[in-house]
């Protein structure tokens, strides 16, 4: 962008993948998964909430469905090449699955610039936002937000990043996409060497 650099040296984290082969590294449809069984669950079914699910312990609550779902998102978020640095965001603790969450047609992603003064959130946070626009259908509601606290601009951040007309309006700046497509290029992951 401008080159000048936030965080000049950022700590880099381990990955905190799981044993498992993600369908996106496995190079599969993300979609499809053969040991989902809808005989065992009914879409139409509707649960009741209770206090445990408001005040706590909602992952434990969460259908096989909607677990597979958080696995695909983290998946899909994962490899995002940082803007300043040839890291992942995960690597840079930027994203994390405990920051995403989930619900029937709702997706938040909540992510932690590596610096409070991080001139690049706009960017990052856009990348998340363009990379599961991408690659979810339609029905899903995508907000994403900085983490409360982590950034002193954090509710201007937030504004752009879930304001579909500036969303728009960055993606047909041809610079700007052009470094968007940079950093959607997988960092770490399946495609890099």
């Amino acid at each position: 962008m401008n080159g000048e650099i936030f965080n000049a040296n950022p700590t880099v984290y381990a990955s905190k993948r799981s044993a498992r082969k993600s369908k996106f590294e496995a190079g599969q449809s993300l979609w499809i998964d053969e040991q989902y069984q809808p005989e065992l669950s009914s879409e139409s079914e509707v649960e009741p909430i209770d206090e445990d699910e408001i005040f706590g312990g909602f992952q434990a609550f969460l259908t096989p469905k909607l677990i597979q779902i958080t696995h695909i998102v983290t998946d899909l978020i994962r490899f995002i090449a940082d803007p300043e640095h040839p890291n992942s965001l995960e690597e840079l603790r930027v994203v994390s699955a405990e920051q995403i969450k989930i619900g029937d047609n709702h997706i938040m992603v909540e992510f932690t610039p590596t610096v409070p003064h991080c001139g690049m959130s706009t960017l990052i946070g856009l990348s998340i936002r363009v990379r599961l626009m991408r690659s979810l259908p339609q029905r899903f509601k995508v907000d994403i937000r900085v983490k409360p606290g982590s950034h002193q601009s954090e509710l201007a951040v937030n504004k752009q990043l879930n304001d579909k007309e500036r969303v728009a309006a960055a993606l047909e700046n041809a610079a700007l996409l052009e470094t968007l497509e940079k950093c959607l290029e997988p960092v770490g992951g399946p495609n890099s060497l």
